[in-house]
């Protein structure tokens, strides 16, 4: 398996991923905010094509490159089917299966943060059956579970996350969580500076992920929340489609 994570910072605090299978030449590209061609140069470098273009999610704090990327790329632009999109998309479902070569993508249908969010359980099969990663996007971040309320309301939200807390935390200790973000991002409150973590520690030590009762997570969920990204809903609405030539043209 190769396995690139780029951290940024400008225009927001996001993290991006490159994943694919080297021998297949195979890979993806996960929550993407810089612009296509950095991608690109990143593909090229390890040898791989992009096969898949995957947003976890309608961001609200940044506008995604990812329709732009898939463009240039030929790759197809995938996100949750309950996406409400105004161009076309693949459209996935939960238990769905991406084929990178040797490296296998299951879908998580993980709601909560926004109503369409995924995650995705990676396997790598010349290492072994169990999975090895999972994307959490802004789901489950190191030290804190994401922000309930830029989607739909903060409790409905609530108890949404709090069905896919359980489903993330019955996965296997050893699995290593990949976030959509880290410490300074808005999508969190106690975001760690480390941006890579396991459901192990998680379970452990996030205080959110932690809480197993749905009243207590969505009582802790609905205390203190800090005010939305900048340009917050005009955001979802571009990664949505509006505005998309745009984009595409930047």
């Amino acid at each position: 398996m190769i396995l690139r994570q780029f951290l940024h910072s400008d225009p927001t605090v996001a993290i991006s991923y490159l994943v694919g299978c080297g021998g297949q030449a195979i890979g993806a590209v996960v929550d993407p905010i810089a612009a296509p061609d950095f991608y690109v140069r990143a593909a090229e470098n390890v040898g791989l094509e992009i096969r898949y273009v995957i947003d976890t999610h309608l961001h609200a704090d940044h506008v995604s490159t990812g329709h732009a990327l898939a463009e240039a790329t030929g790759a197809e632009y995938v996100l949750h089917e309950s996406a409400a999109m105004a161009y076309p998309f693949r459209a996935v479902r939960d238990g769905e299966r991406l084929q990178l070569g040797n490296v296998i993508a299951e879908v998580l249908h993980l709601p909560g943060h926004t109503p369409e969010h995924l995650g995705l359980l990676v396997t790598d099969r010349t290492r072994g059956d169990e999975p090895w990663m999972v994307f959490t996007g802004h789901t489950l971040m190191v030290g804190d579970l994401g922000r309930t309320e830029l989607a739909s309301s903060a409790e409905v939200g609530a108890r949404a996350l709090h069905a896919s807390a359980e489903r993330l935390r019955a996965l296997p200790d050893h699995v290593q969580v990949l976030p959509g973000a880290f410490s300074g991002s808005v999508c969190g409150r106690g975001l760690s500076g480390n941006p890579v973590s396991t459901i192990g520690f998680e379970r452990r030590f996030n205080r959110a992920f932690a809480i197993e009762r749905e009243d207590e997570l969505v009582a802790m969920m609905l205390r203190d929340i800090p005010a939305p990204p900048p340009r917050a809903a005009e955001n979802r609405a571009v990664n949505m489609g509006a505005g998309l030539e745009t984009i595409s043209a930047a």
